[in-house]
């Protein structure tokens, strides 16, 4: 006979498991920063506390992935901001480019040292839309969707945050193309958070007064993501 046994889908599972780590008291926010190795630029341990380091880059996405063609695709800036924009592919690529390197920690406790990225600043791209003095927080949103839930998935930090110099929403890696996989042809990162909350294949930037847990964080993971305090998830 066979095993009818449901599967409960990857958020629901990952949701669970946040839940248990809460429990144990493991991955909460410890106030107090650790890690491993030299000081970075930052003045923090080049490994964050329950890393590991890897060479090879693991793909951990919602089980699909979106193939956006360059002359479809766009980034809209909206919310909060004096002059919403919305950009095609050509004139993102007129944007100031930045090249920067940088780790990249995600929060399932791999982390892979010194990319090197290009692309566009985020605090450029505020330089242009201009947010309002009530814009506090940051909601992006990508072109992939939850077959689960029907949800977009969406991600959400602080503008301050957002705003520091190393964020960057890339189209390359290491001197080649951002692959699909990994979010191309464009991805946000955010190297003093933990990688999620850069949004793989990012479609928009929306900038709110208060801040709206995205598709991890409404299901337990943490608001703040602070990579050498093991800030992994949200005591609820």
């Amino acid at each position: 006979m066979a095993d009818d046994k449901r599967v409960p889908p990857l958020p629901e599972r990952k949701e669970k498991f946040a839940k248990k780590q809460v429990e144990r008291n493991k991955g909460i926010f410890t106030g107090v920063p650790g890690g491993s190795g030299p000081p970075n630029r930052h003045g923090m341990p080049k490994l964050p506390p329950g890393q590991r380091s890897v060479q090879n880059w693991p793909v951990l996405d919602l089980g699909s992935l979106p193939r956006v063609e360059l002359s479809e695709w766009r980034l809209d800036i909206d919310g909060l901001v004096e002059f919403p924009l919305t950009l095609s592919w050509d004139e993102f690529m007129r944007m100031p480019q930045s090249e920067d390197v940088s780790d990249f920690h995600c929060v399932t406790t791999w982390s892979r040292m010194d990319l090197t990225w290009r692309g566009v600043r985020f605090a450029d791209l505020m330089t242009r839309a201009r947010p309002s003095p009530a814009a506090r927080y940051v909601v992006t949103t990508a072109y992939d969707v939850d077959s689960s839930s029907g949800e977009s998935y969406t991600t959400n930090l602080s503008l301050e945050d957002a705003m520091e110099p190393d964020v960057l929403l890339v189209h390359t890696v290491d001197g080649a193309p951002l692959p699909p996989e990994h979010g191309g042809p464009c991805r946000m990162i955010t190297p003093r958070l933990y990688a999620w909350k850069g949004a793989k294949w990012i479609r928009r930037i929306t900038l709110v007064p208060d801040n709206r847990p995205g598709f991890w964080e409404r299901r337990g993971y943490s608001n703040t993501a602070y990579p050498w305090y093991e800030d992994r998830y949200n005591r609820g």
